[in-house]
């Protein structure tokens, strides 16, 4: 497929050559951090140099002094509350952290995750009516409860009081809760609007030290959950995210005794290296996702809370079962979806993706959704039945806004919500070939020609003898990477093949590069073994790609991950 190559702006020459000097580094990386928006030599020190000291104060949240007032209240007088959170690892992982601190000052205290497919997503009837029958006065949500005005207003019927802690856009009707903990509020005065659901309830347990002359060691013994959480949750790792990341990864690979669940993770995902955000992403959070995708997401929770490692491993294997489920259900209905594509001729050529088949899991079509667009690069949605009615999840491509696009379907539908690049939706049945065609419609009035090929960011053009242990140590020292600070992709022109080049594993390709005569380093390019051809006969091409670290044997190299080729 192929892809665009965008450029990042560059940033004016006498700042970055300023920046370069005062922080005797390389105008190119003094330029890729100037890109981010750390252009000075005290921007430079905070990025470099996290600090938890550097957290804004949690009491500048809206609603926080009342949360905690709350809380206190329901603890002194030995109320029974009740963390509730979302079955994805934003959800489970905020009840794990907020229960496993607060069971340490109360044992009045239980945790409800909604089903999936019996409840659907948010607080619902069911759990509200669980908690009234079990007596309890208190309802922490984590993750969600922005959207459930209705909810809490049944809730408060029962003579339950609610904390939401979410971190989703709240619509104008805001729940009448005891506190709405969200910084997206309009008028919440929180400098930082990008928590996760569990950053949120975070800094509820922040503010629950602070307030209590409770040691804030307490708190910061919870970020191993939390940088779970920000990782899986996509959220921008900037400002807050990036220290608490950063914190929360140390936690993960540091040399104090791991938690059982986090251990048992890591053993299942085969992860035996330092831990970073891509590893969270690919190694933990698809385990932790499949237990509500296919089961029970409680499971997901009893294992991050297991105090000993029988129970944590325990646990993590029911999980693993549920995720070897989830695997086999998404390549399958996968293949079924693309195979629909591919035998209709009007779907090849549309600008989206609309596909229905009563049968399929509901745990996996956002996944699949997914991947329908790694093969045709379109705003996709996938439908099956439940309950019933069509219920689907929407992904989009970079710069289309899918949300906006299904609201202009909203005649069609029963309830939608989401954001900009993922989304999920209800209609009957009878519906979804009207809302077919009515999406089609909208997605090509509004959707350009640029949005419909991937694009590759690039940070700048490099020679290969650029690339030395300092220059990459350097950008080691940017990491957490993620959105909003991504791994660097660098442009290497008229590279060439040492004559080495081989196809491994099918589709990939194992290289070693040079470039004007220089010494030559190894390469790997996932997928792109269509080049070889054309490679092996010694002609030169451009690569974009990412310098990272191969171990073999023992032996820790330099190597480049090739993104994408041109051939000249």
């Amino acid at each position: 497929m192929e892809k665009r190559w965008v450029y990042s702006q560059e940033a004016p020459a006498e700042v970055v050559a300023q920046l370069s000097e005062n922080l005797k580094i390389s105008p190119t990386l003094a330029g890729i951090l100037c890109q981010r928006g750390i252009c000075t030599y005290d921007e430079a020190k905070h990025f470099f140099r996290p600090s938890l000291a550097d957290l804004h104060d949690p009491f500048l949240m809206k609603g926080m002094d009342k949360a905690v007032n709350r809380l206190n209240e329901a603890l002194h007088k030995s109320e029974k509350i009740l963390v509730y959170g979302d079955y994805d690892v934003d959800g489970t992982t905020s009840v794990a952290m907020m229960y496993g601190f607060l069971r340490g000052y109360t044992h009045q205290i239980d945790f409800y995750i909604p089903d999936r497919y019996k409840e659907g997503y948010g607080v619902s009837q069911q759990g509200i009516d669980w908690a009234a029958e079990e007596g309890f006065s208190l309802i922490i949500s984590l993750d969600c409860g922005i959207k459930s005005a209705d909810k809490v207003a049944y809730a408060s019927e029962k003579g339950i009081d609610f904390i939401i802690c979410d971190h989703h856009l709240p619509d104008e009707d805001v729940p009448q809760a005891v506190a709405v903990l969200d910084p997206k509020q309009v008028d919440c005065p929180y400098p930082f609007k990008e928590l996760s659901g569990c950053g949120v309830g975070f800094k509820l347990i922040q503010a629950f030290c602070i307030q209590n002359g409770i040691d804030q060691e307490e708190a910061y013994k919870m970020l191993d959950l939390l940088v779970v959480s920000i990782a899986a949750d996509i959220v921008p790792i900037v400002d807050e995210n990036r220290i608490l990341a950063h914190f929360g990864l140390r936690h993960l690979n540091g040399p104090q005794p791991m938690r059982p669940g986090i251990e048992a993770l890591k053993e299942l995902a085969a992860i035996n290296y330092d831990m970073d955000i891509s590893s969270i992403v690919f190694g933990f959070a698809p385990r932790i996702n499949a237990a509500g995708r296919m089961g029970d997401a409680k499971n997901s929770v009893r294992m991050l809370l297991a105090q000993t490692k029988d129970e944590a491993f325990r646990m993590a294997s029911i999980i693993n079962e549920s995720n070897k489920e989830r695997r086999t259900k998404d390549s399958n209905i996968t293949k079924e979806a693309l195979q629909m594509i591919e035998e209709d001729d009007f779907l090849k050529s549309a600008n989206s993706t609309v596909l229905f088949k009563d049968n399929w899991h509901k745990g996996v079509i956002g996944i699949v959704a997914s991947r329908c667009i790694e093969k045709y690069y379109r705003p996709t949605i996938i439908l099956t039945q439940s309950n019933g009615k069509a219920s689907g999840s929407a992904r989009s491509v970079h710069g289309f806004n899918v949300h906006n696009a299904i609201e202009s379907c909203s005649d069609l539908l029963e309830q939608f919500g989401g954001h900009m690049y993922a989304a999920g939706l209800t209609m009957p049945v009878e519906n979804v070939p009207a809302f077919r065609e009515r999406f089609e419609e909208v997605v090509s009035k509004t959707i350009t020609e640029e949005q419909k090929i991937p694009q590759i960011q690039i940070d700048g053009e490099i020679k290969l003898n650029q690339i030395t242990r300092n220059f990459y140590n350097i950008i080691k020292q940017m990491e957490p990477f993620g959105p909003g600070n991504m791994g660097p992709v660098f442009v290497s022109e008229c590279v060439y093949d040492t004559g080495s080049v081989r196809v491994v594993g099918e589709t990939h390709l194992k290289l070693r590069l040079t470039q004007d005569g220089s010494q030559s380093i190894d390469a790997i390019g996932f997928g792109l073994s269509d080049y070889y051809k054309s490679i092996s006969k010694g002609i030169p091409f451009d690569i974009c790609y990412t310098v990272e670290e191969n171990i073999y044997r023992g032996v820790i190299t330099l190597q480049l991950r090739i993104k994408d080729i041109r051939i000249k």
